[in-house]
């Protein structure tokens, strides 16, 4: 790909972020009345002004607008990540118990005090990003507390890995299911996953000894029992003793694996660790190029045990996708990724985005329609996915077009 064209495809992104996510997010989703933001809205923008409000929607949303205050500057971003920050802490956080509750009432009512391990983890990623926003030590020293919590309470010292539900009081829960989409076992790669991506922004803040030990402890689990050495995809599900008990293959977090680990790698600043991560990085990428693809060039969802392809597209593995093939060749130089990469934005901006109500449709089906039944914004719907993407692809680019015009010198620029 030449220099142009990498312009060519940051200035899209730029826009895209610019023009549509940002301006949708800030403008139609903060709940003025009880704080926090509303937990649910249809694909036609219609609002249930009762629906629960989710830990996962607040914390990502928090770490969303703290990214954005963080590279983009602007007020609007900067007010909207102080009121995220600030609902977080007033209506999520457990100040008996620590951490934060899982689902609450549309009015702010505790309904679900569980401490899922998963949100646990957004809350530190949040909270980190924030005080890399702000300054605010407050933020990161109640990251540090989850983390502590986490670690004294969710680990299972003697298989290693963690649990993925406890109770409010952090004793473990009987019911291990994320949501009611996933399989009641102790222990999943989504899980996991995310904690590698919290402690991996929490450590390049913090130091500590433990914390370096738990992130490589991390990468351990992922190449030991986590990803299959044959296949060159994540196992999802496992028993405590990491016996899988799911043969599907999520496409989605198999390349977003790939460029989180990396991410890791990198921070623990480990030269053997990182060459050993970079290879595996750039075959998992390998895989799902080689099997996760269709000629649309958009990623497939999942395949399942028998290798039947479930041929949606959702957002997020599409966006992940974008970040994961660029890492992938930035670590290894094969066209091919940086190709792929740049044809699933295209793909993206034709049927993904939302040109008429804005954002991104959640799902789409093999021929392009987009599924009316799937939110605009839910539990489970935000821009952390989509934001985060074109926040990495540009930078990504701006670093190669340094590479391949170093007489424009430092063209890294406000986003």
């Amino acid at each position: 790909m030449n220099v142009q064209t990498m312009r060519l495809f940051r200035q899209r992104v730029r826009d895209e972020l610019h023009n549509n996510i940002i301006p949708f997010w800030l403008t139609r989703v903060a709940d003025r009345q009880h704080g926090g933001f509303i937990g649910w809205m249809s694909n036609t923008l219609s609002v249930d002004t009762q629906s629960p409000k989710g830990l996962i929607l607040n914390a990502r949303l928090l770490w969303t607008f703290s990214a954005l205050a963080r590279s983009r500057g602007g007020s609007e971003c900067v007010q909207m990540a102080r009121y995220a920050y600030d609902s977080l802490m007033r209506t999520f956080w457990d100040a008996e118990c620590g951490g934060a509750f899982w689902r609450l009432r549309y009015d702010g009512q505790v309904l679900d005090a569980t401490k899922k391990i998963y949100g646990q983890a957004f809350v530190i990623y949040a909270l980190v990003e924030y005080y890399l926003f702000s300054g605010d030590t407050e933020a990161l020293g109640r990251a540090r507390q989850v983390f502590g919590l986490i670690d004294n309470h969710a680990r299972d010292n003697e298989f290693d890995g963690y649990y993925e539900s406890l109770e409010r009081n952090w004793t473990v829960s009987p019911d291990q299911r994320l949501s009611d989409e996933d399989m009641d076992v102790p222990k999943s790669m989504n899980n996991h996953l995310h904690l590698l991506e919290a402690y991996t922004l929490l450590y390049s803040v913090w130091k500590d000894d433990l914390l370096r030990k738990r992130l490589q402890g991390l990468i351990s689990i992922f190449r030991n029992h986590i990803l299959d050495s044959q296949r060159r995809h994540f196992r999802l599900f496992f028993d405590p003793q990491w016996n899988s008990q799911c043969g599907r293959v999520s496409f989605g977090h198999d390349i977003e694996g790939s460029w989180l680990l990396h991410r890791a790698a990198e921070v623990l600043n480990h030269p053997g660790l990182l060459a050993e991560v970079s290879e595996m990085a750039v075959r998992i990428a390998r895989a799902v190029y080689v099997e996760g693809l269709d000629g649309w060039n958009g990623v497939f969802y999942e395949a399942d045990a028998a290798g039947r392809m479930i041929t949606e597209k959702h957002f997020w593995c599409q966006s992940e996708a974008v970040v994961g093939f660029l890492n992938a060749y930035q670590l290894s130089g094969e066209e091919e990724f940086m190709e792929t990469a740049w044809r699933i934005w295209q793909f993206i901006e034709k049927y993904q985005v939302d040109k008429v109500h804005g954002d991104w449709f959640w799902k789409v089906y093999q021929d392009g329609r987009p599924d009316p039944d799937k939110p605009k914004v839910s539990e489970w719907k935000c821009p952390y996915h989509s934001g985060r993407a074109c926040l990495e692809i540009m930078h990504r680019l701006d670093g190669m077009i340094r590479l391949l015009e170093p007489s424009v010198g430092k063209y890294t620029q406000r986003v």
